[in-house]
């Protein structure tokens, strides 16, 4: 199930551009998102089970929008947790929205970030916008 709106909105009368979205699940916390594995003697730092499937249902969710934003963005994100238990943690979030709704996500200048509780439906709500 795919929630996504585009808007342009007049501010002081310059166009703004603004893309809304909701990914449904519980993102894994960066901090907690890899695992160290053993390739013969070499070791490596992979991805979590629960950082890959909240990424592949990330990107069932979440198409590509035609124009992705070049310039500095702003991000206006709740998180809806199952549990009290996660510390609040956007830095998936906004890693999968790269080559999706920007380019990087070194384009982020302007956080503003929120932690929700929904035992029944764990979420983000995400708000992406442009700024100068």
């Amino acid at each position: 199930m795919r929630n996504a709106i585009i808007n342009y909105r007049k501010m002081k009368n310059n166009t703004i551009k603004e893309h809304k979205l909701t990914i449904l699940g519980e993102p894994a916390s960066k901090a907690n998102s890899r695992k160290l594995v053993f390739f013969g003697k070499k070791p490596a730092f992979i991805k979590s089970d629960k950082a890959r499937k909240y990424l592949q249902s990330f990107n069932e969710q979440c198409e590509p929008i035609s124009e992705l934003f070049e310039g500095n963005v702003g991000v206006e994100m709740t998180i809806f947790y199952a549990s009290r238990r996660p510390d609040l943690d956007e830095s998936v979030v906004l890693d999968a929205m790269q080559d999706k709704i920007y380019k990087n996500d070194r384009q982020v200048k302007q956080k503003i970030i929120n932690w929700g509780l929904d035992k029944e439906n764990p979420r983000s709500e995400i708000r992406v916008y442009e700024i100068d």
